[in-house]
């Protein structure tokens, strides 16, 4: 996948643009649901439609499949199974708390940077992790009740989601080479097969019919293929171009755009000011982890 454009500003908005698509991400997955498809359902019909355009694709790529096979598959499942449960998290739980519990991928990304990565653990990543845990205890309180929230399997998801995350990215960071096409084809492969099983084994939920398929079709295919698609190839390659930091603050441009469409097209998707403050304590410690948490290898 070549760039046209060079220019770092250029390469900057086109992901903050890219960026922004995922955070409408939660809109066919909502519409399909209320058409009467059920929400794991809907999950499987949005991620299986770019396998129409990816698996005609991987056979004039299996050169470069060869090349790094294992980051591949690794890489690509666990990606996918981060898309996997963040699209559970979006319509089993409030698109702003799926949104934001998938930012508590800082604690993920330290933990594993020191195991993996062979990191050191700076006072900047501790401070994140301070942050990021204080901001998930005020998410989840219920200031009307004087309580904590128990989290629900849709927050459980999101959380995972941001893990898998963390775990692909570690992948990437350390084969920073790995090809496009190979490595969205198995991402949405994954995405697909995993949510399959979860549609049955975990949700038990009954398999739409052809009809109910054939009427969500066009808004599956427009939103995962001509949309969602491209922007994932878009970020992967800039993010090989420009530097991590950069990237990852660009990316949180998903966050404002998921919240916003969410407070405006959900009604019910109400948090009071110290919910808020937490949301915004967890996109803090995403801040400090991009900008002050990278450190050389222990040698």
């Amino acid at each position: 996948m070549q760039l046209i454009f060079k220019s770092d500003k250029i390469l900057s908005l086109i992901i903050v643009v890219s960026s922004c698509a995922w955070g409408l991400y939660w809109l066919p997955l909502r519409s399909i649901e209320q058409s009467g498809i059920v929400g794991s359902w809907s999950i499987v019909l949005v991620n299986a439609c770019p396998l129409i355009i990816l698996v005609p694709l991987i056979f004039f790529n299996f050169d470069k499949f060869k090349k790094y096979p294992k980051p591949i598959l690794f890489a690509g499942i666990m990606i996918g199974a981060a898309f996997t449960f963040y699209a559970n998290g979006l319509v089993q739980t409030s698109v702003i708390r799926a949104t934001l519990l998938f930012y508590l991928s800082p604690i993920w990304s330290t933990i594993i940077g020191i195991i993996w990565l062979n990191e050191r653990l700076t006072i900047a990543r501790v401070i994140s992790i301070i942050v990021a845990l204080i901001g998930l205890t005020l998410l989840l309180y219920d200031f009307r009740n004087q309580e904590t929230t128990m989290l629900n399997f849709g927050d459980f998801s999101s959380i995972l989601s941001g893990l898998f995350w963390a775990l692909g990215a570690s992948i990437l960071k350390k084969w920073s080479k790995l090809p496009i096409i190979p490595l969205t084809a198995v991402v949405y492969f994954s995405t697909t097969s995993l949510s399959i099983l979860l549609a049955i084994i975990v949700y038990k939920a009954p398999i739409p019919s052809l009809v109910l398929i054939g009427q969500n079709f066009s808004t599956a295919f427009i939103w995962s293929v001509i949309v969602l698609l491209p922007s994932f190839c878009i970020i992967f390659r800039i993010s090989q171009i420009l530097f991590p930091g950069r990237v990852g603050i660009l990316m949180m441009s998903e966050v404002a755009v998921a919240v916003i469409s969410a407070k405006i097209l959900l009604p019910e998707e109400q948090m009071v000011i110290l919910q808020w403050i937490g949301a915004s304590a967890i996109l803090l410690a995403g801040v400090v982890e991009i900008i002050f948490g990278y450190s050389k290898k222990v040698t």
